[in-house]
């Protein structure tokens, strides 16, 4: 029988006394950018749902069923475009990243995928495709588990090390994934600044929180407007974490279809240059983080 104790809420956290993170070279920040490669996955009527995606694109706000010509190729724009805009910043700065996708958006991007693989990106699963995990049956969710593990190996040479919702997990996920094992990770949460271990039936496993915060799903809610808006949101966030006496990590989430955009890619470029001159930053993949959390923070024995 699972044991759901991993699923009781904690409000307590490291209760103000966190660890000291000791990222390398004496850095105060451990910055991952997260790229998301979700073009192809989204709920379409093609692929037998009832209506098209419209999550973070300019089309927000029409409920019809049925296909929305405009907003599929809003999700086209940032494989045809987005993605090679972006990619190209980081190549042309030697950056990490960690690139957060969808197995079937893997699938259908063969360009993309190949590219990822010749990189220096690590690589986070997002799930098989856009749907919400917690209308899966628990035979099902395993299925997709497996199914999205398969499909990094075949065409990445390599299983994902992380995992991460879209939509948010179910209540199974957590167990599930170690369940099925080989991940270091997982980023179905958003309420620490640090990583921390839980227990799940019985193992130890490590959580790697996200930030919607310092992602640029704020363009399209409404949140920020220009890329000087964004370029100062994140500037203003590592700042902060800088100053502040215990070191922390921060993630800065991207996609294609968003910041792609020449007006926003703008704002992230800016960034990129400012930050990558910082040198009490560690510029990082999601996977070095957990290693380095995992070797140096190994999780307290009972």
């Amino acid at each position: 029988m699972t044991d759901n104790s991993h699923l009781e809420r904690d409000f307590r956290g490291y209760a103000g006394a966190l660890p000291q993170a000791q990222w390398p070279n004496g850095a105060r920040l451990a910055l991952n950018f997260v790229i998301n490669i979700e073009e192809g996955s989204e709920p379409s009527v093609p692929d037998g749902d009832e209506a098209t995606e419209q999550g973070l694109t300019e089309a927000g706000g029409d409920p019809m069923p049925g296909r929305n010509l405009a907003a599929e190729t809003m999700f086209e724009y940032g494989s045809r475009i987005g993605f090679w805009r972006i990619a190209k910043m980081f190549a042309e700065r030697g950056l990490p990243a960690t690139a957060m996708a969808c197995g079937l958006a893997l699938e259908r991007n063969p360009e993309i995928t190949e590219w990822i693989r010749q990189s220096e990106f690590d690589v986070c699963a997002h799930g098989w495709r856009w749907e919400h995990h917690r209308k899966l049956s628990r035979e099902d969710e395993a299925s997709r588990i497996a199914r999205t593990v398969d499909c990094f190996k075949r065409l990445l040479g390599a299983p994902p090390e992380g995992w991460y919702c879209r939509y948010g997990p179910s209540l199974n996920t957590r167990a599930l994934l170690v369940e099925h094992g080989g991940f270091l990770y997982d980023s179905d949460a958003y309420n620490d600044e640090l990583p921390y271990w839980t227990r799940v039936d019985g193992k130890d496993h490590l959580v790697l929180p996200y930030s919607l915060a310092t992602n640029d799903a704020k363009f399209m809610r409404g949140g920020i407007a220009t890329a000087q808006d964004f370029f100062e949101y994140l500037r203003d966030s590592v700042e902060f974490l800088c100053a502040e006496e215990e070191p922390r990590m921060l993630s800065v989430g991207l996609h294609l279809r968003v910041a792609g955009h020449p007006g926003r890619a703008l704002g992230l470029r800016r960034f990129l240059d400012w930050v990558k001159e910082r040198d009490d930053v560690w510029i990082c993949r999601r996977s070095d983080i957990a290693h380095h959390w995992a070797k140096t923070h190994p999780p307290a024995q009972a």
